[in-house]
This record gives structure tokens, C-alpha cells and sequence, in this order.
């Protein structure tokens, strides 16, 4: 490679490095950082002392909880007093872990870890055991009813990356000649000579403890400096920059809170140098951490919840790690579609036998991951934990002198939001993922997570349908191509569809209408909104409402906000939101026979999250013209984007404010279905579609259960995926899910046969003409609606399996359900049930 090419290119990397973490000097929650110095702290005195944490000092103290600090170490130890069992933040016994060895060994007495770049986007981490507590670097300080522990990461002793990766023969013979023996040989030994290239290459694996300190200064006094490693590195085109001290400054906060610990690190106290960007940090990675002598479970929030059994030896399965929330679409770059389920709920936890832990994310869990692992691969313990995104990273890609070379790109300011987890301790009956469900439930009700249960008007389990008006359909006139609305029902035929039902005795019916308005299905955004005539027009919009009014029926227009199906009317330059290249972030339709996105085919386009409320403001206020007393939120509960164009950055958690001040509003006005039916979305909701009714069967996962279902049961109504779209191979594996969760049926139609999508861009339709369904969806129906109509509103309370493939499900009003997915009788509370059925009991069965 030419010089001047290299330096071009390293010239511009650092510009763009510079540019993509801040814009001045390194900042930290938009502020400047002029120094990385611990605060000065204090000295911990106990408040009181306790035997069974020797050596760790009493902090703090309430009715339900004692709080210990480690003052030489950083760890910490919560007495459950109802229980009296101690949670401790790393395990008691690690240093004799046979089986944790090096970083490993050392993360066992972690209590953070920071993943960090450097300038050419490679991945590093620190932690506060090896990088902080070794060298003495944490203080201390009281703070209300806890203790704030800060760590510096890092020191400013040199390192390898002091030393060249190569040097030219000549000037490392040079640089050697003027020292004595002991210098010379501690540079033989540190770099070994490439003869056919003249050159030296630095022996890594020589480089540690003592012959790395003895190489250093043997350097040192050979008058080698900073300007001659930016010479070697320059002459030998090598992939290396100038070591900059990476010293990194981040707190924890440890209070109580009545039953709970609260952990919260401050995003404001992360402080890190300009040249390695923060990428995220991991909270308490061994909280509860549980060695191979202990049988229990690690809840994971894996679509409708999942268990992974201590101990159970899938080590050659990758760990479990998922998104809290999904996929980021403006930092979506894959072309292939994972078809794993989303992570609804920001919670975690452990359950031991009588006892358990269940961990809340209260700020921060749109950027935040959950991770965990069995006993068996990195270590002897198994173990739950989060970390949180602090700054993501694109590239950008530069042609030089007919090169290609891709560079990394950071967002300009870290999350502007805390990472802060509750921690509840449960005992008893209550130390199960049942318990666990119960508890975050009372949880969401007293903090206004939850709405309040509406009082049950109809004695009839819903039915849901969604029927789809018009879709764009390519023509042709003349041989020249055009796009066409095309019509699947139109409101007239909704209307015989829903007088077929009703007469099939289907008469609690939540109809929802999408592709109504702007050009049909794949609509233009809702700036404005107008209905289509293919599908009747106002006047048919408005003489249908009064029918499905006189009818009985809930009618909830179906929109999209958050994604733009359709081009026009969208500028994509200045509405969509900008990935971290600075593009604008798209999104393929998904192929689904190669399961990978179609680039040749039109893509949508992510909307920026500032225009989320202009867009929910028109479209409500047009549907309380029509009064049509609801709406269906196709993208806003289910999908939560960032933009990270320049200077107008609105990261993730900043995007899921917005979304939520759009739902308030929305509420206030209609009655809400929204398809996904994330968290921060559940206070603003009446119904959900698409709820979570299964995990993604991770391999290392053991049980899937129902903890969606648990926690939002009696407070709002939900269905999975429409039968005739999902992958059920028959209806009766379908009842009886609908039976074991609580979900209603759920059925997507069109009036016209399927022929119509046939060389479309709807072809996922490909079962959907309601002819073909209506008499099987009504026979599903009287057969889940004989047994959802007794438990109307009725929360679950428990749920449990009694043998592979044989559920129970009981609800509030102590009446249950027995279900046998398996295909043959099995006897089940000494009752034989026939192969794929069910028995009831309880309450007046």
C-alpha cells in the first residue's frame, strides 16, 4: 500500500471516529469529560455485621432487607430476611472453581464489565476485578439507603501495544547497539527476525509479566518514543495506532427500596476515552449465580417465557442471549430473518428450591440484552444477568486509489437514560416462574404498567379477525406497467362476512380492518388520511360503523405508523431514520422460501421517531370523526427504532418515550388492539394480536410456559397468530393452546378468492379467502369459547406441567383446564385425557 494512501485512509478514520463519538471533546451524557480520576470516597464503616457474610460489612437496612458490602472487593450481599436466605452479588466460592480459568476466573469477582472499540472498530473489554479492585482503583460513597461504588478501569502503565507489531532490521540493530547485555537480550527475546523481509515481528506470546516489563525498558533506554512507533507503524503499513491509556471511569448504586434491591448505574458516571467508545456494559453477572450442587431454573423472557434447567449439559449449545424489545431496524443489517420470537417483557430471573430472584429492568431496557448460561462451559455456575448498550456502531465505507475500505461509525451521544434493575426476592409457594409471574403482575399494577381490568360486558370469549380491504396490485395497459389499488373485501362484503359469522353463532366479534385508507394495505404514511373508494369510501366507512355498532361488533382500523410501506408522500431523505453510515435505514420484504430479504424488490422505509406523534394525532383524530371507537396499531407496540441522523440523534430509549407519549394520546381517544404488545405498551391497550404464544426453542432452552399470558391475563384480551397463517399443521394443536394460554381464536380473511394476491407482493396471503375457513373457524370457536366464556376476565394463578406434554392451567376463579399435546392417552390427576385433547374441572365444572 502506497503511503500516501494509508495515511489518507488513517487520516480519515480518525475524522470519522471523532465525528461518530462526539463532537468535541469525549463526552458523557452530552457533557465534556476533563478528567478520569476516582472521586476521592471514604472509608465504609458497618452500620452492623452478620456471621454468615464474614468479612462484608452492613450498609444498609430496612424491614425486609440488610444490604453488605465487600470494601476491598466491590461485592455486595442481600439478607432476604422472610427467608433468610443471601443473594450474593459473585459466588462465595469461586477461587476454587476447577473449571473457570484466566478472564473467565477473574469475571467471577466482577461486578461490571465494559465492552469498548478502538479506532478500528475491534472489540476489548474491561472489569472491575482485574481492571479495578487488582489495582486498588474503587471508592466508596453513602448515598440514601445505599452505597455507590465507583471503579477505574484501567491504568496507565505501558503495554505491548507500546511496541511495534514490526520494525525494519536496521533501526531495531540501531536502537539495540546502545544498550548492554540484559537490554539486548530482553529485545531478542521480544521480537523474532523475518529474514526474507529484513524486518523484525514482535513475539506476542513472549510478551508477558516480567519479559514484558523487561522488553518496555529496555525500549526506554534505548531512546525509543512515541514519533518512532508512529514511524514503524507508518513505514510498515501495519494495523496498529498509538496506544492512548484506556482508563475508564463507572458506578453502581446499591439501595433498598422496601422489598427490593435496586442496582443502578448512572450513564452520566461512565466516562471513557475519545479513542475507545463504550459499546456496553454488563451489571452483576453472577448475582445469584448457582453452582453445580444446586437444582433449579434460570427464567428467560423468550416470547411467551422460557426455563433453562440448571446444570443440564447443553454445553455445546450457544448460550441464550436476546434483545430486550428486538431488533434495532436502523441498526438492522443482516439479510437473513432469525424467525426467533421478541422479548415482550424486560425480566429475568432464578428460581432455587423455596427460593428465587426476579429481575426487573426499570430504565434502560430498550437498550438492554439478556444473557444466560448452565454450568459446564465457561465456568461451574449457572447465571442470568443484563447488559446495556451505551453507544452502537455502523461503518462507513471509502473508496481510496480504487480501494475499498470499511471504517467504523459510533452515534454521536451515549443512551440518555440510566441502566437501573429491581431486584425482588420471593420465597415459598412464590419462589416459582408462577410466583414470578404473580409478582411482576402486582408490580405493573402498582407502578401503572397495567390497566385496570374493565368490567366483563359480554359473556362470550372474543373471536378476532382481521379481513384486509385493497392491496396495490401490478397491471399492465399497452404493455407499460402500473400500480393498481385492488380490492379483497370490501366493506359491503365485510359486512356479509360478519352476518355469516354471527348466524355460525360467533357473535362476540373483534373485527380488524386493515388496508382502508392511502392506497390500501401497504399505505402511504398518515399525515393525512383518506379512505379508499375501492374498498366503499367515507360513505361506506361511515355506514359500516353504524352496522358494526348496531351489531355489537368492536371495529378497530388497522395503521401503521412506525413503518412507511409505501413511497409516496415519504421522503425518505428527510423522514426516514439514518443508520450510523449515515443512509437511510430500510427494510426488504422478507422471501419466504429462502427466508432471506428481497433486495429486488421495493423496500420500506423506518420513520423516524419524531414524526411518530404527528402521524398518531391524524389518524386518531380522523377515526373519531367516523367514531369508530378503536384502532389497531399494526407497528407502534411491536417495533422500537432509533435515529441516528447527525446532530438529531434519537437513540433507542429516547424512541421508546416517544412511542409511549403516542399510545397516552392515542388512548385517550379510542379503544387500543395493537399487534406484539411490548411492556412500555401495555398500559394503553385493550387488546393484543400476536401476542407471544410460544418461545424460540432456543436448544439450551428445557420448558416453554406461559408467563406473557400470566402476567397480562385479566387485564387486557389477546390472541396469537391467525391459524390459517401459522405453522399449526391442524386445529387441534391450536384449541388447545388457545385453552392452555387463555388466548382467544384468531383468523385473517379476505372476501375474494386467494387467485387475487397470486403474482403479488402479498404472496405470505396464501391461505386467506374466508370461504374456505369460516365453517372450521366456527366449530374452533364453540369449542374454545365452551371453556374461555367460564374464565371471561379471569387472571391465570397457575400453571404447571404434569408430564411431557400435558399441561394445567388454572384460573382465577379455580376453574382449570388439563391439556395432552401428545399423540396418546395419558392419565393426568387421575383422569385418563384422549391423545391432542383436554379435561376441565373447578369452579361450577
Amino acid at each position: 500500500m502506497k503511503k500516501t494512501t494509508f495515511l489518507f485512509i488513517t487520516m480519515l478514520l480518525c475524522v470519522l471516529m471523532i465525528a461518530g463519538c462526539s463532537d468535541s471533546d469525549q463526552k458523557t451524557n452530552g457533557e465534556p469529560v476533563q478528567t478520569f480520576a476516582l472521586p476521592s470516597g471514604e472509608a465504609v464503616t458497618a452500620s452492623f455485621t452478620d456471621t454468615r457474610v464474614a468479612g462484608m460489612k452492613g450498609i444498609a437496612e430496612n424491614e425486609q432487607l440488610r444490604l453488605f458490602l465487600d470494601d476491598q472487593t466491590g461485592a455486595v450481599a442481600v439478607l432476604h430476611k422472610k427467608s433468610g436466605e443471601i443473594w450474593h452479588s459473585n459466588p462465595v466460592d469461586r477461587d476454587s472453581d476447577p473449571l473457570a480459568a484466566g478472564i473467565n476466573k477473574d469475571l467471577l469477582s466482577s461486578q461490571l464489565k465494559i465492552d469498548f472499540y478502538n479506532m478500528l472498530g475491534q472489540t476489548s473489554s474491561v472489569n472491575s476485578y482485574s481492571d479495578s479492585v487488582v489495582h486498588n482503583q474503587l471508592a466508596f460513597e453513602r448515598i440514601p439507603s445505599g452505597i455507590r461504588v465507583t471503579y477505574q478501569f484501567g491504568t496507565d502503565e505501558k503495554t505491548a501495544d507500546d511496541m511495534p507489531m514490526m520494525i525494519s532490521k536496521e533501526r531495531l540493530e540501531r536502537f539495540m547497539s546502545g544498550l548492554d547485555k540484559t537490554g539486548q537480550r530482553a529485545l531478542i527475546i521480544a521480537y523474532t527476525e523475518d529474514k526474507e523481509k529484513s524486518v523484525y515481528v514482535r513475539n506476542d506470546q513472549a510478551l508477558q509479566g516480567l519479559q514484558l516489563e523487561r522488553a518496555l525498558k529496555a525500549l526506554e533506554d534505548a531512546g525509543y518514543t512515541e514519533e518512532d512507533l508512529l514511524r514503524d507503524i507508518e513505514e510498515n503499513s501495519l494495523d496498529q495506532t498509538k496506544p492512548e491509556p484506556r482508563i475508564f471511569l463507572a458506578a453502581v448504586e446499591y439501595t433498598l427500596d422496601g422489598e427490593h434491591l435496586v442496582v443502578n448505574v448512572p450513564i452520566s458516571r461512565i466516562q471513557y476515552p475519545e479513542e475507545y467508545p463504550v459499546n456496553s456494559i454488563s451489571v452483576l453477572g453472577f448475582f445469584g449465580a448457582a453452582g453445580t450442587d444446586v437444582s433449579g431454573s434460570i427464567l428467560v423472557p423468550d416470547g411467551s417465557g422460557a426455563l433453562i434447567h440448571f446444570n443440564n449439559g447443553k454445553t455445546k449449545y450457544p448460550a441464550y442471549q436476546q434483545q430486550v424489545y428486538g431488533s434495532d431496524l436502523a441498526m438492522e443489517s443482516t439479510d437473513y430473518d432469525a424467525r426467533n420470537e421478541e422479548v415482550r417483557l424486560p425480566v429475568f430471573g432464578m428460581i432455587r428450591e423455596n427460593t428465587a430472584f426476579l429481575g426487573i429492568i426499570e430504565e434502560g431496557a430498550s437498550a438492554a440484552t439478556i444473557h444466560a448460561d448452565i454450568s459446564g462451559r465457561l465456568n461451574s455456575y449457572n447465571y442470568v444477568y443484563p447488559s446495556f448498550y451505551v453507544l452502537n456502531k455502523g461503518e462507513v465505507t471509502l473508496d481510496a486509489s480504487d480501494q475499498k475500505r470499511s471504517l467504523p461509525k459510533f452515534q454521536e451521544q451515549p443512551m440518555k437514560s440510566d441502566f437501573t434493575v429491581r431486584y425482588a426476592f420471593l420465597s415459598g409457594e412464590d419462589a416459582s416462574y408462577q410466583g414470578m409471574a404473580r409478582y411482576y403482575q402486582q408490580y405493573l399494577l402498582n407502578t401503572g404498567g397495567l390497566p385496570q381490568p374493565q368490567e366483563q360486558t359480554a359473556s362470550d370469549s372474543p373471536f378476532y379477525v382481521e379481513l384486509i380491504g385493497a392491496i396495490t396490485k401490478q397491471k399492465h395497459m399497452a404493455g407499460i406497467p402500473y400500480q393498481s389499488l385492488e380490492e379483497l373485501t370490501t366493506l359491503e362484503e365485510a359486512k356479509s362476512i360478519v352476518l355469516q359469522m354471527k348466524e355460525r353463532g360467533i357473535h362476540h366479534i373483534k373485527l380488524k380492518y386493515a388496508g382502508w385508507f392511502n392506497g390500501g394495505l401497504d399505505h402511504k404514511v398518515p399525515e393525512r388520511v383518506s379512505v379508499d373508494g375501492a374498498i366503499g369510501g367515507s360513505k361506506g366507512l361511515e355506514k359500516f360503523v353504524s352496522f358494526a355498532e348496531a351489531e355489537g361488533i368492536s371495529f378497530y382500523p388497522d395503521t401503521a405508523i412506525v413503518i412507511a410501506h409505501h413511497s409516496e408522500g415519504f421522503s425518505e431523505t428527510k423522514d426516514a431514520s439514518r443508520t450510523l453510515s449515515g443512509v437511510p435505514a430500510k427494510l426488504y420484504p422478507l422471501d419466504l422460501a429462502l427466508n432471506r430479504r428481497d433486495r429486488d424488490r421495493s423496500p420500506s422505509y423506518i420513520v423516524s421517531p419524531r414524526l411518530v406523534n404527528t402521524y398518531a394525532s391524524t389518524v386518531t383524530k380522523k377515526l373519531e370523526e367516523y367514531e369508530t371507537g378503536g384502532i389497531s396499531l399494526r407497528d407502534l407496540a411491536d417495533q422500537l427504532n432509533s435515529d441516528f441522523r447527525e446532530n438529531r440523534q434519537i437513540d433507542r430509549t429516547e424512541s421508546e418515550d416517544i412511542s409511549v407519549q403516542a399510545l397516552e394520546h392515542i388512548r385517550g381517544k379510542l379503544e387500543v388492539m395493537a399487534s406484539g404488545g411490548n411492556a412500555y405498551a401495555l398500559p394503553y391497550l385493550t387488546d393484543i394480536t400476536n401476542a407471544p404464544m410460544k418461545s424460540s426453542k432456543f436448544k439450551i432452552e428445557d420448558e416453554e410456559i406461559p408467563f406473557y399470558s400470566m402476567v397480562v391475563r385479566g387485564f387486557i384480551d389477546y390472541t396469537g397468530a391467525p391459524f390459517n397463517l401459522s405453522t399449526y399443521t391442524g386445529s387441534k394443536p391450536y384449541v388447545l393452546k388457545c385453552l392452555e394460554y387463555g388466548a382467544g381464536v384468531y383468523f385473517e380473511w379476505i372476501y375474494k378468492p386467494n387467485y387475487e394476491v397470486k403474482d403479488t407482493e402479498y404472496d405470505d396471503l396464501y391461505a386467506v379467502n374466508y370461504e374456505q375457513w369460516i365453517d372450521q373457524a366456527a366449530e374452533m370457536y364453540e369449542e374454545v369459547n365452551a371453556f374461555l366464556k367460564q374464565v371471561q376476565g379471569e387472571r391465570i394463578i397457575s400453571h404447571e406441567k404434569l408430564d411431557e406434554g400435558v399441561m394445567k392451567t388454572v384460573y382465577e376463579n379455580g376453574v382449570y383446564v388439563i391439556v395432552n399435546y401428545n399423540d396418546r392417552e395419558v392419565m393426568a390427576d387421575g383422569r385418563w385425557i384422549e391423545a391432542e385433547s383436554y379435561l376441565t374441572g373447578g369452579g361450577n365444572l
